[in-house]
């Protein structure tokens, strides 16, 4: 027979209608559109970052310097090609309030402003004024605005006076809107904004103390910035200058964005992997029914081909009606909700229907439906025209013909690879992939090892006729054991994972660093401050310890004479300016992995110790040379010893330091920490600050908490496409139960006739489904664990611990979805009339 009689006979059997598909189409529908939709919010957002990076930037161009101001060499030079240029400061600092209840301090980050600012976009005031009128003079006193987050704090009111230093200023409005806000990446404190000519006596820029200074420009229309860029590039090539421009006006904020959504991609991988659980389950049911229909199309002549095809070709047909559903949901979901998620993104987002996201969610939902259905499918051809029993298809040989067997092989590669192209983070795809697979494996041992043990205990389970009935319908073929298994397993590993690895990051983060991690970090201190500031300290019992060093900010700009960058890649050491000091002896902490420290009085060549962990990472060993960039000065040395450096007790930890006589001459400040009790932290933050104005306090326990507000965010949206993919687990669970009324109905009917009552007929439905909804949590938890140990161990490096709240969540969710959905198709098996039942299966 020919295709066109396959594409005849496919075209009659969809006359039948949706009935048996439905859960078909919302599985593969909803895998579809979780993917469309990450990937149009995400495209969004990029367009807008595109669109908006002159405005998010604060110009056309920004050229960045690190501990001091441009030279008026270097101001000259970007006058000449600039329109309009706009100087600002920023660092951070304490904002201090005097109250008649005593002085209140709060950390802040600090933008000085010239009366340019801003070039692009606009300051949005409460209550409504220019921002040169907020800035203003105000009674005599300099004026100055601050976010809603820090006048809370400090119990300010618009019109109050709080300090900066030395200096006085007015609150003459709070900031709801910073143009520029995204440019500045992560502050552990709220914005303020004055104008920096006012803090010309507040003693916070002196020599050494660490701030930037950008100078935004706008450029003539159609200026070159790749030209631009790399003349700015040799001007000021031993300046510690860092340029950016309007193409990339947020590119930590654009590149979070692309890993995030790509993250959130592979989740949603996860997703259409259990609604092909459920198009499998829902293709086998379909074509279990239809078995009288192939065993007489071969009775009449029809080949194995032309039965194949014909379901192929409706089965494709369903799929693109499922995937096209999927893509209408994906792009008109975000575009819906685009009022809403723009409110909450404090970034520019552009929604229109962006046709990569939807052609990428359309090839994985293909790909899908394809790996999926053809294995039911092939084995469909195996029917015999000799039988027309109704378990013809499930007696059929288990694996299909090899040519199907690599026909999906070669289509899970060509998904695997694009998910890696598409994603461009072809690590995190091979682990996602191998994941899936581990736990799709893990649960279809599981739902076969139920079945085992369900067939094992049920002669044992005599004077429980309800769990008695229970196990032996969960141990039979028919019962949809391993959709059930497979579909509600897979949801809850992947929410199960993510629960792990967000407690994890959170006892990591809020749990084991207050037990080992300071009070406070004090920076900015001058070196003729630290006898005081040593004073203070040492004499006070509840101060257990202080560390102070010396501190500089260089940028590596070469290894060996070669550019860092070529060298290093994209290590983050390379990537900006980076903390060293200097030291005449190790102190008592410090471990040396290899060489040796220099000589006491050491005036040689400079000599480095570098961090051991980061030099092998970036191929760095003993007797390279760096060269470091400190305030316009090249320093090159020779890496003479590598020392353990550990962060994650959030003390002081430098990657590099010098030998002193290297750095001797270098402005510089000092930087300290502070381990007390915790009850003597408010006294201490008040007398240093009393005593020091230009010294700010960084509470390490509230970094820890802008940290772990950072990392709820992120396990939210993650945890938003877990769910997404549990939904999908929960139809594929609908489906398993409706496919299964037939057969509920049957052994209601039997047992009604044998004298059961409908109460424990309806206890032995819910035994059932609980069992199979606690192997599925058990198992998942089994994945999720392990699945967390390895994110914990491998990505993140940090200790692991079972987080036994969420543990216990996935196993109890587990349960009572099972129980819904299997009790919610209890109900009409219950109320049918035995006879008729009985009669109808004759």
């Amino acid at each position: 027979m020919s295709l066109s009689t396959s594409i005849r006979f496919a075209r009659r059997e969809l006359r039948g209608g949706l009935r048996g598909f439905r859960i078909f189409l919302a599985c593969l529908a909803l895998g579809v559109a979780a993917i469309a939709a990450v990937g149009t919010v995400r495209s969004a957002i990029e367009a807008g970052l595109v669109t908006e990076g002159a405005a998010l930037l604060g110009g056309d161009a920004e050229l960045d310097f690190t501990y001091r101001f441009a030279t008026p060499e270097e101001r000259a030079w970007i006058d000449q090609f600039a329109t309009s240029v706009s100087e600002i400061a920023d660092f951070r600092s304490m904002a201090v309030v005097d109250g008649p209840d005593g002085t209140e301090r709060g950390l802040t980050q600090i933008k000085a402003v010239d009366n340019m600012y801003p070039l692009v976009g606009s300051v949005q005031l409460t209550p409504d004024m220019p921002l040169a009128q907020a800035l203003g003079d105000q009674n005599g006193l300099p004026g100055g605005v601050m976010e809603r987050a820090l006048i809370d704090r400090l119990d300010l009111h618009v019109g109050d006076t709080f300090r900066l230093g030395s200096q006085d200023f007015v609150l003459a409005a709070e900031l709801t809107r910073e143009p520029d806000s995204s440019a500045g990446g992560f502050a552990l404190g709220p914005r303020t904004i004055v104008l920096l000519s006012s803090l010309e006596n507040a003693n916070l820029l002196a020599t050494g103390t660490r701030y930037d200074s950008k100078y935004r420009i706008t450029l003539p229309k159609g200026t070159d910035l790749d030209a631009l860029a790399a003349q700015a590039a040799v001007q000021f090539e031993n300046a510690g200058m860092r340029w950016r421009d309007s193409r990339n006006g947020a590119p930590r904020v654009a590149q979070f964005v692309e890993r995030l959504g790509a993250f959130l991609v592979l989740v949603g991988l996860s997703g259409l992997a259990v609604g092909g659980v459920g198009v499998s389950a829902a293709v086998r049911s379909y074509l279990a029914d239809k078995t009288s229909v192939i065993a007489t199309l071969r009775t009449l002549g029809a080949e194995r081909s032309t039965i194949f095809q014909t379901y192929f070709i409706q089965i494709g047909l369903l799929s693109l009606l499922g995937i096209a559903l999927g893509l209408a949901l994906g792009a008109l979901i975000p575009l819906a909700l685009a009022p809403v998620i723009e409110a909450r993104l404090p970034i520019p987002a552009n929604f229109t229907i962006f046709p990569r996201p939807l052609f990428e969610s359309a090839i994985y939902g293909l790909l899908t439906a394809f790996i999926f259905t053809l294995w039911p499918l092939a084995r469909a051809e195996d029917v015999r025209a000799a039988t027309l029993f109704r378990d013809a298809l499930g007696s059929a040989r288990l694996l299909p013909a090899p040519r199907y067997l690599v026909a999906i092989v070669i289509a899970l590669i060509a998904l695997i690879g694009l998910a890696g192209l598409f994603s461009g983070t072809w690590r995190l795809t091979l682990w996602t992939a191998g994941g899936i697979a581990f736990s799709l494996g893990l649960l279809a041992l599981a739902a076969t090892a139920i079945r085992w043990i369900s067939r094992y205990a049920a002669p044992r389970a005599k004077g429980r006729p309800a769990l008695r009935w229970a196990l032996g319908s969960i141990s039979g073929t028919r019962e949809g054991a391993a959709s059930v298994v497979l579909s509600l397993g897979l949801g809850l590993s992947v929410l199960a994972s993510v629960g792990q690895i967000d407690g994890n990051l959170r006892n990591a983060i809020s749990t084991n660093l207050p037990d080992i991690a300071p009070s406070y970090f004090f920076v900015d201190i001058q070196k003729d401050q630290m006898p005081g500031y040593s004073e203070r300290l040492d004499n006070d019992p509840a101060v257990n310890r202080v560390d102070s060093a010396p501190m500089l900010r260089g940028v590596v700009t070469q290894i060996n004479g070669i550019p860092a960058r070529e060298v290093a890649g994209d290590h983050w050491v390379v990537r900006g300016d980076r903390g060293l000091t200097y030291s005449e002896k190790p102190s008592k902490n410090t471990k040396i992995v290899a060489g040796e420290w220099w000589p006491e009085g050491y005036t040689g060549p400079p000599q480095i110790s570098f961090a051991a962990e980061e030099a092998a990472e970036m191929g760095i060993v003993l007797g390279d040379t760096l060269t470091i960039n400190i305030l316009g000065r090249d320093i090159t040395g020779t890496i003479t010893s590598l020392r353990e450096v550990d962060f994650s007790t959030a003390g002081i930890g430098f990657i590099l330091s010098m030998n002193p006589s290297a750095l001797q001459g270098a402005p510089h400040t000092f930087i300290s920490t502070v381990y007390a009790e915790e009850d003597a932290e408010a006294q201490i933050l008040r007398d240093l600050a009393d005593a020091y104005p230009n010294i700010t306090a960084i509470r390490v326990r509230d970094a820890i908490d802008r940290v772990s507000d950072l990392l709820s965010g992120l396990a939210a949206a993650t945890s938003y496409g877990a769910a997404a993919t549990l939904l999908t687990g929960f139809l594929v669970l609908i489906g398993a139960a409706a496919a299964g009324t037939q057969a509920r109905t049957y052994e209601a009917a039997v047992l009604k006739t044998l004298g059961a009552t409908r109460r424990r007929i309806l206890l032995s439905f819910a035994l059932r489904a609980g069992l199979l909804g606690l192997g599925a949590g058990l198992v998942a938890l089994a994945a999720g664990i392990t699945g967390g140990w390895a994110v914990s161990e491998f990505v993140m490096d940090t200790d692991y611990a079972i987080i036994w709240p969420s543990a216990l969540a996935i196993i109890i969710g587990g349960v009572i979805a099972t129980l819904f959905a299997g009790l919610a198709f209890a109900w009409g098996p219950l109320a049918a009339r035995p006879a008729h039942v009985l009669r109808g299966r004759e």
